[in-house]
């Protein structure tokens, strides 16, 4: 299978930086296909946390090559800092990390846009990491963005941080009443940063052409969850980009026929990190538990994760406007103190039982979660690594996610750990 996508089926957080470090083994090439440095993929190594934000996980595998398409937005600065992490921890990059010259490049204006935006009094809270995701893309979209391929080209990149400037500085004066950036020295800062930034920008789409075609593994990445996809995820509250394995296909120039299989990566339970609309949300007791128990926090920004029970109407979801073919269920090891589970297997809207995300994703404001209970083991499964080690009613209740989510459940993730892993 040349090329894998591997998806979140949730909003995001579901463990697919340990995930993808795991299936790397196996693959030539990892490939991240959209979001920026707001997402945050933590890997445990031998007890050693590595906290990776735009750089694939992959790159903690020695020899595999790593690429940042044309669908991710970068900032320059972060995206060095965590290369300085990565050769500070031990991890040889040298000739192994390449951005495509389609890439668009992270302001720092953007990142004042993006938080100008967010605290904005009137304006409805989405909950972004404030990194200046969206205000970026939204410059792609005017035509007003800075592609990495402008840092080749110091006339190009004047001219286009000059017109882009120009209109920020504007936004900044008269919308939000604050000062404006001056445009020479953004310049200068920009010309200095890309000094260290060209000695990894390369042709990532032939790149990877030339890779299937020679029969390499690819395995493409995306960043955050299904439900965040800016298209299918519950709009206003989702991030700027495709995150569904959709997105691989824009956001690296892979044809669909290319991609052979499609794996889902998915919490034992639900979290949601921001604003927006959570069916299964636990305020209470329970709820805290599984924050505490499942260290619900966020890598990039340190922020709670809103917590509550497995939600298979979103899993089943996840499987059709992916095309999942597998899952990979992770933390289940989370669960372990309970003595009762509840899975959310339909919804109740104004008295009638939905089963499947309506098109008016909107509604899943007003939903009410219909559940079905199921015996806890309340017993170890944590480092667990075969299907036997674990207790039967946790076995159970994998069963019972497989049916009605409607793939097969692959790999099962039991801590943190690169070797607490049980694949099937």
């Amino acid at each position: 299978m040349p090329v894998t996508v591997l998806v979140g089926m949730q909003w995001g957080d579901e463990g697919k930086g340990k995930i993808v470090d795991l299936i790397s083994e196996d693959q030539d090439i990892i490939a991240r296909y959209q979001g920026g440095a707001n997402a945050g993929h933590t890997v445990v190594i031998d007890g050693k946390q590595y906290i990776l934000h735009l750089i694939p996980s992959g790159i903690l595998r020695e020899g595999k090559k790593c690429i940042i398409g044309p669908g991710v937005v970068v900032d320059p600065a972060a995206f060095l800092a965590e290369i300085e992490e990565l050769k500070n921890a031990g991890i040889d990059v040298n000739g192994r990390i390449t951005i495509s010259p389609k890439a668009h490049c992270i302001l720092p204006v953007n990142k004042i846009l993006d938080k100008a935006n967010e605290d904005r009094k009137s304006q409805k809270k989405i909950g972004t990491t404030g990194k200046g995701i969206g205000p970026t893309y939204s410059d792609k979209a005017l035509r007003l963005g800075i592609p990495f391929a402008f840092f080749l080209d110091n006339t190009k990149l004047e001219a286009a941080l000059a017109a882009s400037l120009e209109r920020k500085n504007s936004i900044i004066e008269n919308f939000y009443s604050g000062e404006p950036l001056d445009i020479k020295s953004v310049i200068r800062d920009a010309k200095e940063v890309a000094k260290d930034v060209i000695p990894f920008i390369e042709d990532t789409s032939q790149i990877l052409a030339d890779a299937i075609s020679d029969g390499k593994r690819v395995l493409c990445e995306g960043a955050q969850g299904t439900m965040l996809d800016i298209d299918h995820g519950t709009y206003p509250y989702v991030t700027s980009s495709n995150t569904v394995s959709g997105g691989a296909c824009t956001g690296l120039g892979i044809p669909p026929k290319k991609i052979d299989h499609v794996i889902g990566v998915i919490k034992a339970y639900t979290t949601r990190v921001g604003e927006g609309p959570f069916p299964t949300e636990l305020e209470d007791e329970t709820g805290n538990l599984l924050q505490g128990e499942g260290a619900e926090f966020g890598a990039t920004t340190g922020r709670a994760r809103r917590c509550g029970w497995f939600d298979a109407v979103v899993a089943k979801y996840a499987v059709r406007v992916n095309g999942i073919d597998e899952i990979v269920l992770t933390k289940l090891d989370v669960l372990d103190s309970f003595k009762t589970l509840k899975v959310c297997v339909a919804y109740d809207l104004d008295g009638k039982r939905i089963e499947s995300i309506p098109d008016n994703i909107s509604v899943l404001e007003r939903v009410k979660p219909i559940y079905e209970e199921l015996d806890g083991w309340d017993s170890k499964t944590k480092g667990a690594t075969s299907f036997e080690e674990l207790p039967q009613k946790a076995r159970d209740y994998i069963a019972f996610l497989e049916k009605i989510s409607g793939a097969p459940i692959k790999i099962i993730s039991t801590g943190p750990g690169r070797e607490a892993t049980v694949i099937r």
